[in-house]
């Protein structure tokens, strides 16, 4: 049975086996088949059942078709029954021939051939003990681990491989040849490993390119030791002959056990064909290439190696597949949608590759890791950076724990300048989220990091990281990013808790589901309220009520948990609490009273939803209402929140819900505080009663006033009588006025869409007041009667305010009127008020804000604040002229190129203002005003018409109703400029690390920041081109002052008043300008449209009609033009700094050189422009000197040449200062003077030392041409320095002694770190020019050295603070020059003498007269041909070593 079984197999076999022979060969030699061909078949036959017998008795059975073939024993347990069968064969070794002539007959057959290549299948059979392993290799390669059967199997194989080069994957899916090669690998015995490698080289000479790649990635698994060395070398000859086979070759070679000296040989050639294939090799065999340039790298060249491959190493061709997953979507095609998930998914683990081999060479090699952080840190332009560049940086950290510190300098560093934007974060977020996912705990711990920073663009990134690990990773990150903003609303820090809070209001509005798996996290922040104030606290409540009313039945443990908080708080008689409850039950009510439409699926609810809802929001009303009734503060509170809430979600309120209280707030505000005009008014009060301010003359009949004055008696006497008031009515107070009006318009507004037609009559109604004309009656007022009066006036203002915010928007052509003609009342009150308050020290004005801690805090703040102003203003600024600039100067806290930013520009000048501006007086008390919305300031596209020609060219009964003038324009840019500076954060800003006034900084903010920065932006946009006209009218005003005052010396004070008040609005137009363009969110992508419609604006003033299809570039060029036209008119030095910052802000988009030119030359003009104010005094004080600290650093950093400009303000400037009378200034210079000098030494010193800096460090490869020039720069920096110095002596004031020791450190420092290791390598060929610049910087740091002593002298803690570290880098440079000459074989030019201490004016401190007896040597040590020091071996603790000599002119 056996044998027939077997016959009928292998006659099966051998006609499949004939079959396939007659098919592969021509048609023509099918007929002429020999009977020597037909016994060659049947040999075939009988060798194949040979092959067949010995293989089954050995444990394998072959499968014919799908089947794999399936072994039945142990691997080593059928080698050895197989080759103990061949040598125990009667016909050894003639069987071995037979087994192989049948291996081949059985693989001519493809199914065959593809099962004998692919691994064998285990079985058991039954009643076997021999254990088989799961995994079994292939039998081509179990037959090539028998030494017997090896050279003729691998002779086979070889063989078969020509048979595919055209046909290398197959009909059947197979890569056939890739299978054959893959036998040879990890064989544990190869009989002649030589002649295989040679065979393997000689195929790949003429296989085709697939063939050649399989081979070649094989080699390193193939070889032996011995031989890894010979085919580096033909691989890499084979390299020189094209690129085709580069990768395969880098892949062999980076896996090769190379020498050293043969890999030093290879690795430069190779590495270079390495980088040149990086920018156009495939994506999937990117990582091999990396992979090899990374382990291969030396540490001399690493940097320059790292740097080349950043530049070369672009990931935005694996972006591409994302993007076109996004259009397929939109196609029906499930099949192209399958094809580009599928690329995609190629792309992302190719991408993942890359970054693994990154990682492995980061861990492993330290100099790799060093390289790459140096790389991007040399970096300075942002088009530089790359988001490969943010993802090895998180790299690094998550693998080196060494590096993490500077890691995350770096990236602080490249935030602040601008040079890793979000955008860049974001790209590498949602393109690379499967890399970026294995750094999510690095990643955390520097948003953690960003978030304590001072800088906002900081803070900014960290908040933006939270975002984006929330939307790209999965729920494990979610939840812990969620817990970090946790963490941070509790740990109490302001910054941390506003901008977490704004982190999740972002991801409860874009993920709102996501984020509701998470909702008892955010929960718990109701645990820390305390720590919050009023504005946290209504971000707080909208996270929760979004969270508890988006999805009902999820949210509703959410919506007790809120109930029982809000009761709490209403119901304490604390009244921050009362504040947070009621704060929190607007904002429940706004989310309740949302409509419900039904896009919204969550949101359509069945009629008994509905009822629970009212039921809900009744309550609420009703418990607020009760608690509310009593207290007016608490109540006016309750209207604002009302108001914001209807103004935020305006068209979103279901006001049915809300029409009941809407109804009773219309009947409730005519009773309280509209009463019919009458010419007397009955009662008692503490002035007489007279209506003023009636725009509705005309209309006589059912006229109407506001009841102030009376209500404002009513609640002075209800202070007084108190106790006896009735708790069951409602208090009615002036303090409710303001609050209830906004809420009513704003009711009115959404009812009628827009229209405030019904209570129109409110705009032009007139106040019961009093008689004005306060001017000599205050005095004889009383204490009461004053603040009564003061009280008065501030609710009259803010009533005024509120009038102006309710009508601005209105188009009718008499209530614009009558707004201008509000605003002018505005301005003339605040006026009058100015007066009040400076007779009435010590007075609090009622509260205007009420969603602040300004109930408690601010009163005791702002009380002693005005009256300081008063009564030592005077005395302080006259006292600080002099001093105030030492002072700041001294502060060595501060940087050498920053100025003191400590306080907003408009604080800064407020003071200088104060003097012509009368709003200036009210700078501490805006507070306690009502807050302007963004839409009053539609009204600056009415015209300016300034007081001279009003007084000239138009009548005075038609004045209050024309265009607007330069008071009304002073006050609104002066509230807009406040606004923009609170709101949109520069780039540059940096945040005081601890704030005075906790929480003050949204008092009067609070519609404001109801909108987001970009949406400021956009309406400050939409005001640009009225700004402009406002701005040329400002220019040509000034213009003509010029014009017409040239010559004449007749300065009527009224013309001062008119020149300052226009001089403060030209100032804050300029500013309203640099706020808008320095705001950090145009660095954004998304704002670039906003940047491109802004800067028309400004081109169109030059170019009209013409700048709509002007590239962005161009744009700003012509923006940057219009804008340097201006510098012609600015009037105060002040505005010169405005313009400068605001051209700064332009120009850095980006800063081209002709614009670093302009800017240079601008600087230097205003520097030396004498700048006079019109009562004739010279401009100075802190502010002016502040200021000029900024100018003198846009000079130098703008200037070409930095060293020349430093020499010609040291040795011109300076010197006809000191020619100069005591209160005199330089002629070149005039803002130098000796008040100004500190600021001018001080920069110029900071600005040297930075430069220096910049002056490559010697090389031993230099040319000795390059040697030169820098010699060169190095001198005319030491004369700068020497000549810097040696001012010292005649303006030896204690700032400027701080600032030259140091500094003079720092350049000392920076020459023994960058400028001797070109003398070391120079001191040869320019022996001359290296002894004139030691003998030169010998003499500086000789004057030093006597610093040194004149502080220890004058025991002076903040001077002698500096000696130690200077005395240090002064005791290093001479044991440096001494080895400089040293290395040039000059050491017995060195020698050391005994320098005594001596004061800033070179004489002999006394007290060391005893221990100083050589004398004599001392002098002859400051012949030329020494070398001066700080210290060394001393005799005392005042003495210092002398230092080296000078190398002699006969040295070697």
């Amino acid at each position: 049975m056996v044998s027939k079984r077997k016959l009928s197999k292998t006659d099966t076999s051998g006609e499949g086996c004939k079959t396939d022979l007659l098919s592969r060969c021509p048609e023509t030699k099918k007929s002429r088949i020999s009977d020597k061909e037909k016994t060659s078949a049947c040999a075939g036959v009988e060798d194949e059942g040979i092959f067949e017998e010995l293989l089954r008795t050995s444990g394998i059975i072959l499968k014919a078709g799908e089947g794999q073939n399936e072994i039945a024993v142990d691997q080593m347990a059928f080698q050895k029954k197989l080759f103990l069968a061949l040598e125990k064969h009667p016909t050894y070794p003639g069987v071995v021939k037979q087994f192989i002539r049948g291996l081949e007959s059985h693989i001519k057959d493809r199914n065959q051939f593809k099962n004998c290549l692919l691994p064998c299948t285990p079985i058991r059979t039954e009643g076997s003990r021999t254990l088989v392993h799961s995994y079994c290799e292939s039998l081509i390669k179990l037959l090539l681990g028998i030494k017997i059967l090896q050279p003729a199997v691998i002779t086979l194989l070889l063989e078969k491989i020509p048979e595919f080069f055209f046909d290398i994957v197959g009909t059947f899916g197979t890569n056939f040849p890739r299978l054959i090669v893959n036998q040879f690998k990890w064989l544990d015995k190869l009989l002649d490993s030589q002649d295989l490698v040679k065979k393997l080289m000689q195929m790949v000479g003429v296989s085709p390119v697939p063939i050649q790649h399989d081979i070649i990635t094989s080699l390193p698994e193939i070889l032996e030791d011995s031989q890894q060395s010979e085919v580096a070398r033909e691989l890499s000859c084979l390299l020189k002959q094209g690129r085709r086979l580069t990768v395969p070759i880098l892949d062999a070679l980076s896996r090769l056990d190379l020498d050293a000296g043969l890999l030093a040989e290879l690795s430069s050639q190779v590495r270079q064909s390495a980088m040149t294939i990086v920018p156009s090799v495939k994506l999937e065999d990117l990582p091999v290439v990396v992979k090899f340039i990374l382990h291969n790298v030396k540490a001399a060249d690493a940097v320059e190696v790292i740097s080349d491959l950043r530049k070369s190493l672009d990931l935005s061709s694996c972006v591409l597949p994302l993007q076109i997953l996004g259009s397929q979507k939109k196609l029906k095609s499930q099949v192209q949608a399958s094809s580009s998930m599928s690329q995609v998914t190629t792309s992302q683990n190719c991408v993942k590759l890359l970054f693994d081999v990154i990682k492995l060479a980061v861990r492993f090699q330290k100099d790799v890791s060093e390289a790459w952080i140096k790389a991007i840190e040399s970096s300075t332009s942002a088009p530089d950076h790359k988001v490969l560049d943010l993802i090895v940086l998180l790299l690094i950290h998550s693998t080196n724990t060494k590096n993490r510190k500077q890691i995350e300098k770096v990236l602080r560093s490249k935030i602040r300048l601008g040079c890793m934007p979000e955008q860049l974060m974001q790209n590498a977020f949602q393109n690379h989220s499967m890399v970026i996912k294995d750094f999510f705990t690095s990643i955390l711990a520097l948003a953690q990091m960003f978030l304590h920073s001072a800088h906002p663009a900081v803070v900014s990134f960290g908040s933006c990281m939270y975002k984006q690990a929330f939307a790209a990773f999965d729920s494990y990150c979610q939840q812990e990013v969620v817990t970090a903003l946790v963490t941070h609303i509790c740990s109490g820090s302001e910054t941390e808790l506003d901008i977490s809070l704004d982190v999740l209001t972002d991801l409860v509005t874009l993920h709102t589901s996501l984020l509701m798996r998470y909702a008892t996290f955010v929960k718990t922040i109701l645990d820390s309220t305390q720590k919050l104030n009023p504005c946290q606290i209504r971000k707080l409540f909208y996270i929760l009520s979004t969270l508890a009313f988006s999805q009902r039945q999820e949210g509703s443990y959410i919506q007790d948990d809120m109930h029982m908080v809000i009761r709490k708080w209403l119901s304490s008689t604390v009244p921050s609490h009362k504040q947070m409850g009621i704060i929190g039950a607007v904002s429940m009510i706004g989310s309740v009273a949302l409509k419900r439409n039904e896009g919204d699926g969550s949101l359509l609810e069945r009629p008994e939803l509905n009822s629970e809802r009212d039921g809900q929001l009744s309550t609420l009303l009703d418990l607020v209402g009760f608690c509310c009734e009593q207290t007016p503060e608490v109540l006016a509170l309750y209207y604002d929140e009302l108001a914001n809430l209807i103004e935020k979600q305006k068209g979103n309120l279901d006001l049915q819900l809300l029409e009941e209280f809407g109804k009773s707030l219309v009947e409730d505000f005519p009773s309280d505080f509209v009463v019919d005009l009458n010419p007397t008014v009955d009662g008692s009060f503490f002035f007489p009663v007279k209506s003023l301010y009636n725009l509705d003359e005309d209309e006589s009949q059912g006229a109407i006033a506001i009841n102030l004055l009376p209500l404002v008696s009513q609640s002075e006497l209800g202070r007084v009588t108190d106790g006896m008031s009735n708790q069951s009515k409602r208090v009615v107070s002036p303090i409710c006025l303001s609050p209830s009006f906004r809420l009513l318009r704003l009711y009115t507004g959404e009812q009628n869409s827009g229209s405030l037609e019904e209570i129109d009559a409110l705009l032009g109604c007139p106040l019961y007041l009093t008689d004005l004309e306060v001017e000599g009656k205050l005095d004889s007022l009383s204490k009461q009667e004053r603040e009564f009066l003061c009280s008065l006036l501030f609710y009259a203002l803010n009533w005024f305010r509120e009038v102006v915010n309710a009508f601005c928007e209105q188009q009718d052509t008499e209530m614009k009127g009558k707004v201008l003609t509000r605003l002018q009342n505005i301005t003339e009150l605040q006026t009058v008020l100015g007066k009040c308050l400076a007779a009435t020290p010590g007075y609090v004005p009622p509260p205007a804000t009420f969603d602040s801690e300004a109930l408690e805090a601010i009163p005791s703040i702002n009380a002693a604040g005005p009256v300081r102003k008063r009564n030592g203003k005077k005395k302080k600024t006259d006292g600080s002229k002099a001093g105030t600039a030492d002072r700041s100067q001294a502060d060595d806290s501060s940087g050498g190129n920053q100025p003191d930013s400590e306080l907003s520009e408009l604080e800064k000048t407020a003071a200088e203002k104060e003097a012509g501006n009368p709003m200036a007086q009210l700078q501490s008390y805006r507070l306690y005003f009502r807050e302007l919305d963004l839409e009053v300031f539609t009204v600056l596209h009415c015209g300016l018409l300034t007081k001279s020609v009003l007084d000239t060219e138009m009548h005075t009964e038609t004045r209050e109703v024309v265009q607007l003038g330069p008071a009304e324009l002073c006050f609104l840019l002066d509230d807009l400029c406040w606004k923009l500076e609170h709101v949109l954060t520069p780039g540059s800003t940096r945040r005081v690390p601890f704030p005075k006034e906790r929480g003050h900084k949204y008092i009067g903010f609070s519609h404001l920041c109801q909108r987001s920065p970009k949406e400021v932006a956009m309406c400050v946009v939409t005001l640009l081109k009225p700004l402009c006209n406002h701005i040329e009218n400002m220019h040509n005003y000034f213009q003509a002052v010029v014009i017409q005052n040239r010559g004449v010396e007749d300065d009527p004070e009224l013309n001062i008043q008119e020149h300052q008040l226009m001089s403060s609005c030209y100032q804050q137009l300029l500013l309203t300008f640099r706020s808008l363009f320095a705001w950090n969110g145009f660095s954004h992508l998304e704002n670039t449209d906003l940047l491109r419609s802004a800067l028309q604006v400004l081109a169109d003033r030059l170019k009209p009609g013409e700048t709509e299809f002007l590239l962005l570039e161009e744009l700003i060029s012509e923006s940057f033009h219009y804008l340097l036209n201006f510098h012609q008119s600015v009037p105060s030095f002040q505005c010169a700094f405005m313009l400068t910052q605001l051209l700064i802000a332009i120009a850095e988009k980006p800063m081209a050189g002709w614009k670093k030119e302009k800017m240079a030359s601008l600087a230097k003009q205003f520097l030396c422009q004498s700048w006079v104010k019109p009562s004739g005094d010279r401009e100075r004080g802190s502010q002016f000197n502040s200021a000029l600290h900024t100018l003198i650093c846009v000079y130098l950093e703008h200037t070409d040449d930095i060293l020349k400009a430093i020499e010609e303000i040291s040795s011109v400037g300076v010197p006809e200062l000191i020619k100069s009378a005591k209160d005199g200034c330089s002629s070149t210079y005039p803002t130098l003077s000796r008040q100004t000098f500190p600021v001018f030494f001080r920069v110029m010193m900071a600005q040297l030392e930075s430069s220096v800096k910049n002056i490559p460090a010697g090389k031993p490869s230099d040319s000795s041409e390059v040697q030169l020039e820098k010699l060169l720069r190095w001198n005319i920096a030491v004369r700068n320095f020497h000549i810097l110095v040696n001012l010292v002596k005649v303006f030896d004031s204690r700032p400027v002694l701080s600032i030259c020791l140091k500094y003079g450190r720092l350049f000392v420092e920076a020459f023994l770190k960058l400028a001797m290791p070109l003398l070391d390598y120079s001191f040869k060929k320019h022996r001359d020019d290296v002894q004139s610049l030691l003998k030169t910087l010998q003499l500086s740091t000789r004057q030093l050295h006597h610093m040194c002593g004149h502080s220890k002298i004058r025991q002076d803690l903040g001077l002698t603070n500096h000696v130690p570290l200077l005395k240090k880098s002064l005791e290093q440079f001479v044991y440096r020059v001494k080895a400089m000459l040293a290395f040039n074989h000059c050491q017995e030019a060195f020698w050391v003498g005994i320098l005594k201490n001596r004061d800033l004016q070179g004489e002999e401190i006394l007290s060391q007269a005893s221990e100083g007896r050589d004398s004599d040597e001392e002098d002859s040590a400051e012949s030329p041909a020494e070398e001066p020091s700080g210290s060394g071996t001393e005799a005392s603790d005042e003495d210092g070593a002398a230092g080296p000599g000078a190398p002699s002119p006969t040295g070697p």
